[in-house]
């Protein structure tokens, strides 16, 4: 459905009624915020007046507008706030007083320079959850070090594992470090919530509030699965294997004759036999040796090479045709021209449509997860710069002419 970029809803959704304060820029904590804010909370972002959040300039722009940007703050409010000012800071303490969670990725110690860090906010405000993200965490030998995403994947293991054996490690190709730091951090606020609920007292008549330290490289470290345990048991540190899913067979991408790839994952017992049996190898199938997955994992080449024989042969469409049929999971690989194109992506909703200010309309990701009672949805496109300001003020508060002077002095726009 097409949405004016005018367009305010009402808030609806499981977070209706949250007020979320964004101090965060670029990637981490403005996808934590994005996240809140699809499910209904009220984020109000701060950015430094003039250029705003970096983001607004990167990668592809439309109109002198990253269109990340559309997807990246979508449903929220622009406050245009320079934070190294003290009057600034002053709203800003305003503002947590009256929210239920405050979220910032700047690095650490910037918060407690501007008098915002959560001792000063938390005796302010009992009930404040604030969420903190950086590369390092809080605390720690590495707390100062400046952090980026890339750098906390290479520091997690992840960089270590992915690419071709004895090449260059490759970035994954999205900023995957960051979004997991943010979806972690979305985790520990709806924790947090929770605990708040729980610890209503006499003493706390609306709950108890706490700080939230992700670190960026730890975020990623907790999706390593048997990565540790491996090294700690055995002695083993896991390398790249480019396609292939390592002590897992058969999983890997094999070339078709028309120069793609299929994707073919038949590594559980009875879906090894189908497959053997689709590419005409029943003796493989047959074979006590690989009826389990140990047995496969020391023979993976052979059972590889029979599979890209087999593969080599046809079309990808030919061969993912031939492995639904005998119900062994396959795919292809999919570039962004197929995701827009895939009639499932189109009946799951993820492909969405907003119109844009110039009455053009634009491709978006939809909302995840899906909420079967209050499902999350697409309330307003994302802020110009400031959008939101004397609003967000006026809501405090402030009469038009308290803001004009912040105006006149470069505090607010």
């Amino acid at each position: 459905m097409d949405i004016p970029s005018s367009f305010t809803g009402p808030s609806t959704g499981p977070l209706a009624g949250l007020k979320v304060l964004e101090l965060g820029q670029l990637i981490a904590g403005p996808f934590a915020a994005k996240t809140l804010a699809d499910f209904g909370a009220d984020v109000v972002k701060i950015e430094p007046p003039g250029a705003g959040d970096p983001l607004r300039k990167w990668r592809l722009l439309k109109d002198g507008t990253s269109v990340w940007w559309q997807v990246q703050s979508r449903n929220k409010r622009s406050l245009a706030l320079d934070l190294k000012m003290p009057q600034a800071q002053d709203i800003v303490r305003k503002l947590a007083t009256e929210s239920d969670v405050l979220i910032e990725n700047f690095r650490p110690g910037a918060m407690e320079g501007w008098g915002l860090g959560p001792d000063e906010l938390l005796k302010l405000n009992p009930r404040l959850i604030m969420l903190r993200i950086s590369g390092y965490g809080q605390t720690g030998p590495y707390r100062d070090r400046p952090g980026f995403g890339v750098v906390a994947e290479a520091m997690s293991g992840l960089r270590h594992l992915t690419g071709e054996p004895g090449r260059v490690p490759v970035r994954v190709g999205v900023s995957i470090g960051d979004t997991l730091a943010a979806l972690h951090g979305v985790i520990g606020i709806l924790l947090a919530l929770q605990h708040r609920h729980a610890s209503v007292s006499k003493e706390a008549p609306q709950g108890r509030g706490q700080v939230i330290d992700v670190a960026l490289y730890e975020a990623v470290f907790n999706c390593m699965e048997s990565l540790l345990p491996e090294y700690s048991a055995f002695g083993t540190v896991r390398g790249p294997a480019g396609s292939a899913l390592p002590g897992i067979a058969p999983s890997n991408a094999y070339r078709c004759n028309d120069d793609g790839y299929a994707l073919i994952a038949g590594n559980g017992d009875s879906i090894f036999k189908r497959l053997m049996a689709v590419i005409g190898r029943d003796d493989l199938g047959a074979d006590p040796q690989l009826g389990d997955n140990a047995g496969r994992v020391a023979r993976v080449a052979e059972i590889d090479e029979a599979i890209g024989q087999w593969a080599a042969q046809r079309t990808v469409d030919e061969v993912l045709a031939q492995l639904d049929k005998a119900s062994v999971p396959a795919g292809r690989i999919y570039s962004v021209a197929d995701i827009a194109a895939d009639p499932h992506y189109q009946a799951r909703g993820m492909l969405g449509q907003v119109q844009m200010d110039d009455g053009s309309s634009l491709m978006v990701p939809g909302i995840v997860p899906k909420l079967s009672a209050t499902p999350g949805g697409h309330r307003r496109n994302a802020p110009a710069l400031g959008q939101d300001s004397e609003a967000v003020l006026q809501e405090l508060g402030l009469t038009p002419q308290q803001i004009q002077g912040l105006k006149d002095k470069g505090i607010v726009s």
